[in-house]
């Protein structure tokens, strides 16, 4: 089975009434409950100790899933290695929506990662760019949102891997909404939709992507490799190592 860790901040839908309606067990909570269905969820959010990712539960996560937003420079720089080591070892990590501000994503693309946004009461509509990609099996050509949150081009980050979304908004702008990467054992995905006050995650096709997502992310059995003074595979006549 997967082990998969959602992580949240959890601070909007301890203060703001609208995020409280919209998701009274907290994004995380609306998370875990459809990726319960297919994987083994665990949940942690900031203001736990450690924020809830101590080493091992980190060790115990195949995939961590992060969505954040106004408190991210409260995450601790000793926590955001821990993860990004982990990253590199093989850990997948699916990034949401305003999680593209976090520590971790900022250190892993090497980037601002910045970019316009508005908050509108928008359409979205989300391009399948890539049909043939595992994360968009079962998706069809698009996913419409009735809302979302404008995000809008110039998106300050390294040219992904996979370009596997584009969104389009009704006030004209257009995004990169779904991109991978891969750094070091690991991999990632990027993926828009999630804002706070609008009902993204109950839609099914968005539910779907961050499912095969997780699959998609999921670490191999690949050996992470070894680095540094290496000694020779073969007898060298002048070796003194």
């Amino acid at each position: 089975m997967i082990n998969v860790t959602v992580w949240n901040e959890y601070r909007h839908e301890k203060t703001d009434q609208k995020v409280q309606e919209m998701y009274p067990e907290g994004i995380h909570g609306q998370l875990k409950s459809f990726l319960d269905e297919e994987f083994t969820v665990r949940t942690a959010t900031l203001d736990e100790p450690e924020h809830g990712l101590t080493e091992e539960v980190l060790n115990d996560t195949d995939v961590l899933v992060w969505w954040g937003h106004i408190a991210h420079n409260e995450v601790s720089d000793e926590v955001v290695n821990r993860v990004h080591e982990r990253v590199l070892q093989g850990m997948g990590l699916i990034v949401l929506h305003s999680g593209h501000m976090s520590k971790i994503f900022i250190k892993l693309m090497g980037t601002t990662c910045d970019l316009k946004w508005r908050e509108a009461d928008e359409t979205c509509r989300i391009w399948n760019i890539n049909p043939s990609h595992p994360i968009t099996d079962g998706i069809g050509e698009y996913i419409e949102l009735e809302k979302e949150e404008m995000y809008g081009e110039h998106f300050d980050i390294p040219a992904p891997d996979e370009l596997i979304f584009i969104n389009w908004y009704q006030g004209g702008e257009v995004f990169r909404g779904g991109c991978t990467y891969k750094r070091g054992n690991g991999k990632i995905f990027y993926f828009q939709p999630g804002h706070e006050t609008y009902p993204s995650y109950y839609n099914l096709k968005v539910q779907r992507v961050i499912k095969n997502a997780v699959k998609w992310a999921t670490p191999t059995d690949s050996t992470y490799p070894t680095y540094g003074h290496h000694q020779p595979l073969e007898i060298l006549e002048n070796w003194e190592g």
